[in-house]
């Protein structure tokens, strides 16, 4: 059975609490409290090595991807790979015309392609190397009940891209996967 679960951020905590009784809510959102927002894909970790781009290193994983990003109007932008403040990181269509894709090695990846060669493996480093300590935190926590980890987004369906993602989906896949190891 799997102890670490997500939820809606935007959810009253009524509705969560009647939802996951008993469970214990971690916001691992940019407005989580410390130390969970260290798993914001906007926390400043630095150093990211940025996938498919040898020597490149990212401030944060959300900096990563959005300066992979082509637009119609726009290239990769390498300098965003720089901000670590947390802010005015994300490259829009609004702004740029339609997405064409993410700068792999040397072609444009669709945006399924670039979650796994690139935001995948982006997170993945950071769980490994900057937040062993926060896991432990959360595995001691599942161990005793449910946890559920709030996030503004739910899709866990690296395929589905009608929606962003959801990190805290990836999270909870590698707590109930160590988790069941055990």
């Amino acid at each position: 059975m799997e102890m670490v679960l997500t939820a809606s951020r935007r959810k009253k905590r009524t509705t969560l609490e009647r939802e996951f009784p008993g469970a214990v809510f971690i916001d691992v959102t940019s407005k989580g409290p410390e130390p969970w927002v260290r798993f914001s894909p906007f926390w400043p970790h630095r150093n990211i090595p940025v996938p498919l781009h040898d020597g490149k290193t990212g401030a944060c994983v959300e900096a990563i991807w959005q300066a992979l990003k082509v637009f119609e109007t726009a290239p990769a932008d390498f300098p965003m790979l720089a901000n670590d403040t947390m802010k005015n990181i994300k490259r829009t269509v609004r702004r740029f015309g339609p997405c064409l894709g993410h700068q792999g090695a040397t072609e444009l990846l669709t945006y399924v392609e670039a979650r796994k060669q690139i935001y995948l493996p982006a997170y993945h480093w950071v769980l490994t190397y900057c937040l062993q300590e926060e896991l432990r935190q959360l595995q001691a926590l599942a161990e005793s009940g449910p946890v559920v980890l709030l996030d503004y987004e739910t899709n866990a369906d690296i395929e589905d891209t009608t929606r962003p993602l959801s990190h805290a989906s990836l999270i909870a896949a590698w707590l109930n996967e160590r988790g069941s190891q055990r």
